[in-house]
C-alpha cells in the first residue's frame, strides 16, 4: 500500500465541502432505537451560558475521572478490519492516558474509538486524550464514534473541547450517531460519515418547572444555547430547530445532502477559514492559492471512482511538482507533507473516507 494512501483517501473528502441550500427530499422518520435511559437527547440541571473551560490538566495531577458511560479504546492506525479497535482505555489518570497513547507516538496518529452515551466522562475522555496527544506531538486525532446520544449540555461541552483540539470525527458504516451525539459532529475539523445520523426532540429531566410556560422557558434557554454552540462551530442553527420538530420516540435520519447542508459532514467551514487565515500569515497568499489549486486538480484528475491506489499516488506526486510542492519556505504545510513524515498505511475499505 502506498505511503500516501491515507492522505489521498482523506483529501478526497476534505476538499472544499461548502454548505448547500437545505434539500427538499422527503424526511426519513423511524422509531428511535434507544429509550431515554440508553441515550437520546436529554437536558438537565441549570442552563449555563458558554464560557471557556479552565485548564485542569496542567502537570501530572489530573482530577479523578474514569470511563463509565461507554467503552473506549486506543488504536494507532485506522484499519479496524485488520487491527481491531486497539487497547481498552479505562484509566483516565495522567499515567493511564500516557501509557495508552505512548505506542502511537511514532505513527503520529491516534484513533479513539468510543461506543456509548454522551456524558460528563466523555468530555473528560476527549480532553485528556487530546491533551496527552499534544504532549507527545501526536498531531492527528480521529474520534471513531458510535453513540445513541446523551445529555445535550455534556455534548456541547465535549464539542467545544473537540473544537479546541483538532479532531477528525468518524461515524463508520457499522456505527451511528443519534440525538445529542449530532452536536458532537458540529465540532470536528473534519467529519467522515458512513453510518446513520439521526435527530429528535430533547427531554428536559430534573426540571424545576410546574407549568407549561415554565417548561417552555427552560427549553427555550437550552435551545438558544444550542444555536450559539452550532454557530460558533460552523454548523447550521437550523439543526436545533429541526430537532424540536421530531417526537422523542421517533428519529429523523439525515441524508448525505442534509448532513452537508447543515455543516455536519466534510470540512468544518469555520476551521477551514481559520486555517486559511493562519496559513496566509505564515506562508503567504501565493502558497495558499497554489494549495487550493492542488486540491481542485486532485479532485479533477486523481480522485476518480475505481482508480487504482498506485495511479492515485502517482497522480498526486505529479501534481505536487506541478504546483511547486513541497514548498521550500513552508515544507511542513505542503499538501502531502505530514503523510510523508508519518508513513501511515491503511486499506481503502477501513480508512476514514
Amino acid at each position: 500500500m502506498s505511503k500516501h494512501c491515507f492522505l489521498l483517501l482523506l483529501a478526497a473528502c476534505l476538499c472544499a465541502c461548502q454548505p448547500k441550500t437545505t434539500p427538499e427530499a422527503p424526511a426519513t422518520i423511524v422509531d428511535a432505537p434507544a429509550d431515554a435511559a440508553e441515550g437520546g437527547a436529554l437536558s438537565g440541571g441549570p442552563v449555563i451560558p458558554f464560557t471557556p473551560r479552565p485548564d485542569q490538566l496542567e502537570g501530572k495531577e489530573w482530577p479523578a475521572a474514569k470511563v463509565a458511560s461507554g467503552d473506549a479504546s486506543i488504536s494507532c492506525d485506522l484499519d479496524y478490519s485488520a487491527s481491531g479497535d486497539g487497547e481498552p482505555l479505562l484509566d483516565l489518570s495522567h499515567d493511564g492516558v500516557l501509557a495508552a497513547l505512548k505506542p502511537c507516538q511514532d505513527a503520529g496518529i491516534v484513533r479513539l474509538r468510543y461506543k456509548g452515551k454522551i456524558a460528563t466522562d466523555f468530555t473528560a475522555l476527549v480532553e485528556r486524550v487530546a491533551n496527552m496527544a499534544g504532549r507527545l506531538a501526536i498531531d492527528r486525532h480521529v474520534l471513531d464514534l458510535d453513540s445513541s446520544g446523551g445529555h445535550v449540555e455534556d455534548a456541547m461541552k465535549a464539542g467545544d473541547a473537540i473544537g479546541a483540539s483538532r479532531w477528525t470525527l468518524w461515524v463508520r458504516e457499522d456505527s451511528s450517531c443519534h440525538s445529542a451525539c449530532v452536536l458532537i459532529l458540529a465540532a470536528g475539523d473534519s467529519r467522515q460519515i458512513a453510518g446513520k445520523v439521526g435527530i429528535h426532540r430533547m427531554i428536559r429531566v430534573d426540571s424545576t418547572a410546574s407549568t407549561r410556560a415554565e417548561l417552555s422557558q427552560e427549553l427555550r434557554e437550552v435551545h438558544a444555547l444550542m444555536k450559539e454552540y452550532l454557530e460558533r462551530n460552523g454548523a447550521s442553527v437550523a439543526v436545533a430547530d429541526l430537532m424540536m420538530t421530531v417526537p422523542n420516540r421517533k428519529l429523523r435520519l439525515l441524508g448525505e445532502e442534509e448532513l452537508q447542508a447543515y455543516g455536519l459532514d466534510g470540512t468544518n467551514a469555520v476551521q477551514d477559514d481559520l486555517e486559511r487565515i493562519v496559513l496566509t500569515r505564515k506562508c503567504g497568499e501565493d502558497f495558499v492559492r497554489r494549495k487550493d489549486d492542488f486540491s481542485r486538480a486532485f479532485d479533477r484528475e486523481c480522485a476518480q471512482p475505481g482508480k487504482a491506489v498506485e495511479d492515485v499516488d502517482e497522480c498526486a506526486s505529479g501534481l505536487e511538482q506541478r504546483f511547486g510542492f513541497p514548498d521550500p519556505q513552508c515544507p511542513g504545510d505542503s499538501p502531502l507533507s505530514w503523510q510523508e513524515a508519518s508513513g501511515i498505511h491503511v486499506s481503502g475499505q477501513s480508512g476514514v473516507k
